[in-house]
């Protein structure tokens, strides 16, 4: 059995959203990079969980090699970190193409999949945390012709089904199918696990697989973005804050007037 976890390298998300709070967010002349060198990068959370789910079922006694594949020119971070927490192989799609959109994403991981041999079960975060789009996930399932469980807390195998437990607006959802699936993790899977000393020794020792993207056989048509940004830039927020004094009991009474002119509460 194989598991293929797709991952993509990020900026640090809580970094952003402080140079952000701080008004220090700076975006490049090109009006859409962000400009800061000191903000670091590392693997997209959700995709972390993504290597979290398929080590959880390693855990449960199931046996496979689990790879995790990652785009871009330089993701040895990444993918050091993937190999420390269990990750058999680790493969690196090289590119210097700086304006790939989801489709282009999903048609190069896609050929990478079909030209490795393929897999039973392939991981994906819900969505990435720099543009949240989430569509990867359903771009390579269709691709591949595999049955997409999104939305996933947690994963189990019977026999040879995929037991996954969905997260919906509604409450818990429990489905079940045959291999091979496409399932995407979100983070109420739990925290992932922290890399041991061991595991890191380990993959100072093990050296990604290279793979650059032309040698996939894609078109160039299938690298072409369908969707391009023009324009990123940082919101103006303006917040207005109202203290209230007086005993604790003038203040809860004014709350709710407050409120109740607002129509938040009748």
């Amino acid at each position: 059995m194989r598991i293929v976890v797709c991952a993509k390298e990020v900026l640090d998300p809580d970094a952003v959203n402080n140079y952000a709070l701080a008004g220090r967010l700076e975006i490049g002349d090109d009006g859409k990079t962000i400009t800061q060198s000191a903000i670091p990068q590392l693997i997209n959370g959700f995709d972390e969980q993504g290597i979290e789910a398929a080590l959880k079922l390693r855990d449960a006694g199931a046996d496979f090699t689990l790879t995790v594949v990652s785009i871009g020119s330089d993701q040895k971070s990444l993918l050091k970190h993937s190999a420390a927490m269990g990750a058999d192989e680790i493969v690196a799609l090289r590119t210097e193409a700086t304006d790939l959109d989801a489709s282009a994403v999903a048609n190069i991981l896609t050929a990478y999949i079909q030209s490795s041999g393929g897999a039973d079960l392939v991981l994906c975060g819900r969505q990435a945390s720099d543009d949240d789009q989430g569509v990867v996930p359903a771009l390579i399932a269709e691709a591949l012709g595999m049955a997409l469980v999104p939305i996933a807390r947690d994963l189990e195998l019977k026999s040879d089904t995929l037991s996954v437990t969905r997260v919906t607006a509604d409450g818990d959802e429990v489905v079940e199918g045959a291999f091979p699936a496409v399932v995407t993790v979100s983070n109420e899977l739990g925290d992932p696990r922290f890399p041991t000393a061991k595991g890191k020794m380990a993959a100072r020792k093990k050296k990604p697989t290279v793979v650059n993207v032309d040698e996939l056989g894609l078109a160039a048509e299938a690298l072409a973005p369908k969707v391009k940004l023009t324009r990123q830039f940082v919101p103006e927020i303006q917040g207005n804050c109202e203290f209230l004094t007086g005993s604790p009991a003038d203040v809860a009474q004014k709350l709710i007037e407050n409120l109740r002119a607002e129509s938040v509460i009748q």
